[in-house]
């Protein structure tokens, strides 16, 4: 089964906002959240967030900051009183850099400009706004909850180097984000190694090696029951498979990674039906993966 919505999922645990941009909410006597979408959403989120619980969260954990997991994180913040915000080292530094805070706000209102231009309801003119980690974590850490439950955390970089899932093993919830890849509307799956292939491959082994029911990625979909590993397993092949493709071209064009880049455009961005990723933000992921695998293989 795969779920491609708003609303409850399992038993206490839901997908806040739209499928394309989620927020994940466990619930319980301690609520949690996981990754905060975009700050133009946060409203949006906060309402059924409210919704779904009877009680605010207690934490945020984040998998990584880009722009688009942590745009609401902020906002959740000031609005739920005591809320921590988890994740790791590398997290917490980059959000005490100013180039990369002005980077996710500028993004986070270029895509809210753009959201209210489409005449979209759900979106808000709230910004950005800069928060701080409250609590570093790493791989190997536990956090307790009430109700016997606990989140361990897990290292798995390769899409970015301070990437970390969460899995709940009492409800076999894996909250994996991008560390598996991207599947999309048309069935393809996008291997997201941004900044190293062999990492996100090791990541991904070890994340599928789990007892997982519930399966969250970072867009679109949450897979459940048999479907966690057949995506898994697709998800392992279509890695390999890019990385075997992207190389031959390479090889047959000279190295060009220009002309790389428009080829596998053609063949896995073009055909999928709307609403997808912007372009410039495929290009910006696809051109950081074709020129990391340039530098690799030779």
């Amino acid at each position: 089964m795969i779920f491609d919505g708003a609303g409850k999922v399992t038993r206490d645990f839901f997908v806040a906002g739209p499928p394309s941009m989620p927020v994940y909410v466990l619930g319980g006597r301690e609520p949690v959240l996981f990754d905060a979408g975009f700050s133009s959403l946060a409203r949006f989120y906060r309402a059924q967030i409210e919704e779904f619980l009877p009680r605010p969260p207690k934490m945020l954990f984040l998998t990584h900051v880009h722009f688009d997991h942590c745009g609401a994180a902020g906002y959740f913040k000031e609005y739920f009183p005591g809320l921590e915000v988890a994740a790791s080292q590398k997290a917490a530094d980059i959000l005490k850099r100013p180039n990369a805070v002005k980077l996710i706000t500028d993004l986070n209102r270029q895509v809210g400009r753009q959201a209210q231009a489409a005449g979209s309801q759900k979106v808000s003119e709230d910004p950005f706004l800069p928060f701080t980690v409250d609590r570093i974590l790493a791989g190997g850490d536990t956090i307790e909850l009430a109700d016997g439950l606990r989140i361990e955390v897990l290292a798995a970089p390769g899409h970015t180097w301070d990437f970390l899932s969460y899995y709940v093993p009492q409800k076999k919830i894996l909250v994996a984000s991008e560390a598996v890849g991207v599947a999309q509307p048309d069935g393809q799956i996008i291997p997201e190694f941004l900044v190293d292939y062999q990492a996100y491959l090791d990541s991904l082994q070890k994340l599928a090696a789990l007892d997982v029911e519930v399966l969250c990625q970072g867009h679109h979909y949450v897979f459940l029951g048999p479907a966690v590993k057949d995506f898994l397993g697709r998800a392992l092949t279509a890695a390999l498979e890019f990385r075997t493709r992207v190389v031959r071209l390479l090889d047959t064009h000279g190295g060009d990674t220009g002309k790389v880049i428009q080829i596998i455009k053609a063949e896995q961005y073009d055909p999928q039906p709307h609403p997808k990723q912007a372009e410039a933000a495929y290009l910006m992921n696809l051109t950081a993966r074709v020129k990391h695998l340039a530098q690799t293989a030779r």
